[in-house]
């Protein structure tokens, strides 16, 4: 087992509190000063059925999820059935004295001994765990207090006691694995997952409304912005359906609010229309789209990248777009305020594409630098030549200037049909050619504030892992094994997927010997994307479509092939 990094499982059916124990444990952990990533996998039921709860942790950074596990914590027999398997060469199983190791070196914990109620035994596993770790119970004791102080001190003590016993058990036992290297205290951070970073951009961007029906995993984005948004005069709205959801957007965004819609693959094919009626009332808006597999319901609770085709191509007729496709949690924050400067700025609708697996990633970060951001654009509040104001002026950038219904004497049209400057309905072939043409000539301020590609690993290398989206971090790690045996590779990472720049990244492209498209989707849709608009054709493709997250395992026994 590394002594730099672990990885931990937590395994059991839903309802048995292996999410608590997770989550307690990654707190004392960051608090502690490790590095922490989690990946959730976890089974469309409310109870029962087979979830867990995958931590890397260590004092070095960890960019993505592993294969192989350290420590097992099994709080059912099902748990240790179906990961033995996976076990590392020294890895371990945690698990109750009534469970069967099934020939795993095992720790086998008295939970009904050193906690005597039930609801304790979740502490318990964290004094075990925190024991096993290396890691000082004061976080932990810290977290109870905040947990449960305000149940009264009884409670606080009561649960502090049951962490006490634990801990004292576990370091009486022989030791299975050796302990996480020492770390220096550090500033404090956030433990966040990326639909936490994603509301957290849309807050500080300034959003005002949103607009949802509930689809997992887009759900918590809405959830986090009812939570933190309400004392920022946030309206978040549950709507009857996810075609109500992005017209009553536009009509918020119409009426000057910065709006936001989140939801998944199948809530977004019934938004279409609306994305096209955004197009041409040219009206600010961004779309949180949070992949899963499909066809259809598909497997709502595991992660792919098969939608990218979808929202590039969503909307009848033509009209400017841009789509962010965050690699991290940094990334979900910024991108996400980005978008919003972008809808606003150029008036049409943008895309934030994500995926299960990043809006569930949990990490520890430091927190976001709010001074640092950009202001965000927004409406024109003047009040100017109201008589002869245009909603469509025709200018050479195509940007019109964009005025608030109600906000002085200017009156505002805006419809779904092909318009005159004015906003009245029009079947003129020549205001047609030009109205569309005017849409279009914001493609290139668009285009002059793509975020470029990333490059990770060898500055000259023979092969180049492609790849765009929550990939990044498999990618990077794969690329630091092949480097580490001698090989040259580096990672091309698109944060951005539309529009495209080819001489941001077509040069170096071709610089390699050998370049490797790594995408989570059956088709390699960006791979055939770069095709389409540059004429690259990349050399391979690795691809995966299962359903889980890319590991560096997976990826380098599929460039072993």
């Amino acid at each position: 087992m590394s002594k730099q990094s672990k990885h931990i499982i937590i395994g059991g059916a839903a309802g048995q509190g292996l999410v608590t124990v997770g989550q307690l444990l990654c707190k004392a952990l960051v608090r502690a000063g490790y590095e922490v990533l989690v990946t959730q996998h976890y089974m469309s039921r409310v109870r029962g059925g087979h979830n867990t709860f995958n931590i890397r942790t260590g004092a070095q950074p960890v960019t993505g999820p592993a294969d192989a596990c350290d420590i097992l914590v099994a709080l059912n027999q099902e748990t240790v059935t179906l990961h033995k398997e996976e076990m590392a060469g020294k890895g371990f199983v945690i698990l109750d004295t009534a469970l069967n190791a099934e020939g795993l070196p095992a720790l086998k914990v008295p939970f009904d001994k050193l906690a005597p109620k039930a609801i304790f035994q979740n502490v318990a596993a964290l004094g075990v765990l925190c024991s096993v770790l290396g890691v000082d119970k004061e976080y932990a004791e810290e977290l109870l207090r905040e947990s449960f102080g305000k149940k009264g001190e009884d409670v606080v003590q009561q649960n502090r006691q049951v962490l006490d016993d634990a801990c004292a058990w576990a370091q009486e036992q022989q030791a299975l694995c050796d302990v996480l290297p020492a770390v220096p205290r550090r500033e404090p951070r956030m433990l966040i997952n990326g639909n936490e970073a994603i509301a957290f951009g849309a807050l500080a961007a300034g959003v005002k409304f949103c607009s949802f029906y509930p689809m997992t995993p887009a759900t918590t984005v809405a959830q986090n912005l009812i939570l933190h948004g309400r004392k920022l005069g946030v309206i978040v709205e549950q709507v009857e359906d996810e075609i109500a959801a992005l017209n009553m957007a536009l009509g918020a965004s119409y009426a000057g609010a910065p709006t936001l819609v989140p939801t998944s693959g199948g809530g977004f094919a019934l938004m279409t229309e609306a994305v096209s009626l955004a197009g041409v009332m040219e009206q600010p808006v961004v779309i949180v789209v949070a992949q899963r597999p499909g066809p259809a319901t598909g497997l709502p609770t595991r992660t792919e990248q098969a939608d990218l085709n979808l929202v590039l191509y969503s909307g009848h007729g033509e009209f400017p777009r841009a789509i962010f496709a965050p690699c991290t949690l940094e990334d979900c924050f910024h991108l996400t305020h980005k978008a919003f400067d972008i809808t606003e700025k150029y008036q049409s609708p943008v895309f934030v594409l994500t995926d299960q697996d990043l809006s569930d990633r949990l990490m520890g970060v430091p927190p976001f630098d709010l001074s640092s951001l950009p202001p965000v654009a927004g409406p024109d509040l003047t009040d100017d030549n109201a008589a002869g104001y245009k909603r469509y002026a025709f200018t050479e950038n195509g940007l019109s200037p964009r005025r608030i219904p109600g906000y002085g004497r200017s009156l505002v049209l805006a419809d779904c049909h092909e318009h005159t400057e004015d906003g009245h309905i029009t079947e003129d072939m020549g205001i047609r050619t030009a109205m569309n043409d005017k849409r279009f000539a914001k493609e290139l301020g668009i285009l002059s504030e793509v975020v470029p590609p990333r490059r990770f690993g060898a500055e000259q290398p023979d092969r180049i892992l492609l790849c765009w989206g929550s990939t990044e971090g498999a990618a990077r790690e794969t690329a630091d094994i092949l480097n580490a045996q001698g090989q040259k590779v580096a990672v091309l990472s698109f944060p951005q997927v539309w529009p495209l720049k080819p001489d941001q990244f077509l040069p170096f492209l071709a610089s390699a010997k050998e370049v490797v498209a790594v995408e989570g989707n059956k088709l390699g849709q960006f791979a055939r994307l770069l095709r389409q608009e540059t004429g690259f054709v990349v050399h391979r493709t690795v691809l995966r479509y299962d359903g889980r997250p890319f590991t560096p395992d997976f990826i380098l026994a599929k460039l072993s092939e």
